[in-house]
């Protein structure tokens, strides 16, 4: 059991981050169909994801540029990485307002992480939020922070109990939310920002006391408050906040009502408001934020400018888009400027387009060799490099590249779920319909692209794909890189490790005796084609091997091999 942190150093931050992005990457879909107020967006949940992702991201560079040394970060670098990394990658109204929280944040806890340092951390966050919003409105992500931080007052040294008070004061101001907010109480939700709020102190918690918290907002009876989540159809069915949704095999289309959710200073009774949402980065002096805020505050609403020291966010709604760019070229020099109208919900760059393809796929995968076959079967790729898992900014910008109405989109690892998950959610908003098919491993995305066919239906061809995925048992072989305990024993550093769907099963000391076995055990339960993808130092003698013992040991058993150039593994296996 990992050490658990008497204060938030550079190592807990880390974890904080990692334990954050995947509570968001759980409940994104459940916070996204929550969203009522103000404008019916459905990505809260995906914005806080690629918020927290870019976050994420930020801290471990900084770890990796310590990777030589003996010493880990120092807690001021990590903080401030996680801040700015924030800052640069927020998204949406509900990520700029988490990117200010971290940034207050940040600020205190450079100083120190014990207990007294987080309470104020936790107050400087929740007033630096509200002092971003131009017209902050009780029951809203606003008065979540502010509860979490008073709930976290006293004098406590243990930083334990203050970290769970702020969880707890979260979740019980999130349950207050419709009484505060007269759009939420209509719809019977809570806050969706609020919600997302409460996922990241929760990881908190899960950080500094080794535990998950309960999950989802505290009610007056002690039960989880309801929310509606529309499903494929239209239809909506009650779900317990904080609850787990059933998974599908394939993930396609928006939820009908899913809105964005957005600063409190939008109108209560649902009426039309701007029609376009305007962010940019904006390199400027304070002095001219401070009359931007005026500028952009008289030509719209649901105004959110967070950073400092020369680096802004700005988000605004706006009927006059090129007038809200415009301000924030007369401020300083906004880049990264992204332009959504609320119609099409369709966000643009003023860029002229060839006519997109009907459909197309994009697949990830480990190796530059299976990257030119999926090429040559018409799919854009995306190589995940070992130990360098592509982040779900680089899915949607192959969602670009391969410019067509319809993607099928295949991760081809477990791990990429929520990433991909957050890609697709993302690739929507830009008008492109995306199926995502849960692909665990390379070999079950050959098997889906070796059945995809443009020229039928979208829904039948991703039903096809599906289940040519589902049908195709995968492993790979692994070198143990220390003594521990697996599924099927001890292993020492140096052997090889046969892995089944994910699970160790077989323990061996050479690759050609392992596969042999793994192959075994694999075919024992049927099969009419072996797959074989060889990494890069892996000789051609033993697919030849490989090949022979199963035409000698199973009748009627084709075996195709691949190249994969240099990836993780020494050797994929399929087997369908």
């Amino acid at each position: 059991m990992p050490q658990l942190p008497d204060d938030l150093d550079a190592v807990a931050v880390r974890t904080w981050c990692s334990l954050a992005l995947e509570a968001l990457g759980r409940e994104r879909a459940e916070i996204d169909a929550i969203n009522v107020y103000p404008i019916a967006d459905g990505d809260t949940g995906t914005n806080l994801y690629l918020t927290l992702e870019s976050a994420s991201a930020a801290v471990e560079a900084v770890f990796a540029a310590h990777e030589t040394g003996a010493t880990a970060p120092a807690t001021a670098d990590a903080v401030r990485a996680m801040a700015h990394g924030a800052l640069i990658g927020a998204r949406g109204n509900s990520g700029t307002i988490l990117a200010q929280l971290l940034r207050g944040m940040a600020g205190v806890l450079a100083d120190g992480g014990d207990a007294a340092h987080l309470r104020l951390a936790l107050t400087s966050a929740a007033d630096a939020a509200r002092q971003a919003v131009a017209h902050p409105v009780e029951g809203t992500v606003l008065t979540v922070a502010a509860e979490a931080a008073e709930a976290a007052r006293g004098e406590d040294p243990d930083l334990r109990t203050v970290v769970t008070a702020a969880y707890d004061g979260a979740r019980a101001a999130l349950a207050r939310t419709p009484e505060q907010l007269a759009v939420l109480g209509r719809a019977g939700v809570v806050d969706a920002g609020g919600r997302g709020l409460v996922a990241v102190l929760g990881a908190l918690v899960e950080t500094v006391t080794g535990q998950a918290p309960v999950r989802g907002p505290r009610t007056a009876s002690g039960n989880a408050a309801k929310a509606p989540v529309t499903v494929d159809g239209g239809s909506v069915v009650g779900l317990p906040v904080g609850g787990t949704p059933v998974e599908g095999v394939a993930e396609g289309g928006l939820p009908a009502s899913a809105p964005e959710e957005g600063p409190p200073d939008c109108p209560e009774d649902g009426s039309a408001g701007p029609a376009f949402e305007v962010i940019y980065l904006l390199e400027a002096r304070d002095e001219q934020v401070a009359r931007l805020r005026t500028r952009l505050d008289a030509l719209g609403d649901s105004l959110v400018v967070v950073g400092g020291d020369g680096l802004w966010h700005v988000h605004v709604h706006v009927d006059d888009a090129g007038a809200a760019v415009e301000a924030g070229v007369e401020a300083g020099r906004p880049y990264r400027i992204r332009i959504t109208h609320f119609a099409t919900e369709s966000g643009h760059d003023v860029r002229v387009h060839a006519e997109p393809a009907q459909r197309a796929v994009v697949v990830v995968v480990p190796g530059d060799g299976l990257a030119g076959l999926c090429t040559e079967a018409g799919a854009t790729t995306v190589i995940a490099r070992p130990g360098e898992p592509p982040a779900s900014g680089e899915l949607v910008e192959a969602i670009r590249r391969a410019h067509a109405r319809e993607v099928v989109l295949l991760p081809n690892d477990a791990a990429l779920r929520h990433t991909a998950a957050a890609a697709a959610e993302q690739a929507r908003t830009e008008g492109v319909r995306v199926a995502l098919v849960p692909t665990r491993a390379a070999v079950q995305g050959i098997a889906a692209l070796a059945v995809h066919e443009p020229d039928r239906g979208f829904d039948e061809d991703v039903v096809a794909m599906t289940a040519a995925a589902g049908a195709t048992r995968y492993a790979e072989l692994a070198v143990a890189e220390r003594q521990s305990w697996t599924m099927a024993g001890i292993c020492q550093a140096g052997d090889i490790l046969g892995l089944i769907d994910g699970d160790v099963a077989v323990i061996g000391s050479d690759v050609p005796h392992t596969a042999r076995t793994v192959l075994d055990r694999m075919l024992a339960a049927g099969g009419e084609l072996v797959t074989l993808v060889l990494g890069e130092d892996v000789p051609d003698a033993l697919a030849d091997a490989l090949e022979e013992h199963v035409r000698e040991g199973h009748l009627a058993v084709d075996t195709v091999v691949y190249r994969g150039g240099h990836q993780r593994a020494p050797l994929l296996i399929g087997v369908e």
